[in-house]
């Protein structure tokens, strides 16, 4: 196979690696948050993502549903409380698509 060839195979490798829970935009800047952080609460996850309660409960609902976050609700001070936690099955899969999209990067460099 000639090195271009390759280089065209490669980036098309990557681009199938790429998973497709993460790349959405906001669940991507959630599992960097959570990756950073490794748990926070809702509160803090609003503010840094900028979305709406209603997104950011719908995005946290795929990434639970994906095995990368679970969510703890519960009570302090008569307040509910909602904590996300990354778990280790998303903090792998978060390194895994940073690696798919350095790896499509630097086929193109």
């Amino acid at each position: 196979m000639t090195q271009q060839r390759q280089k065209g195979h490669d980036s098309l490798t990557a681009i199938i690696a790429i998973n497709r829970v993460i790349r959405n935009p906001a669940r991507l800047t959630i599992m960097a948050l959570l990756y950073v952080v490794g748990s926070a609460d809702y509160a803090f996850l609003q503010e840094q993502t900028g979305l709406t309660s209603g997104n950011l409960s719908a995005h946290l609902r795929k990434l639970q549903k994906a095995g990368y976050v679970t969510v703890e609700k519960g009570f302090s001070a008569s307040r509910a409380t909602t904590a996300v936690h990354l778990t280790e099955h998303g903090r792998r899969a978060y390194e895994a698509y940073r690696e798919s999209m350095l790896c499509l990067f630097n086929t193109y460099e």
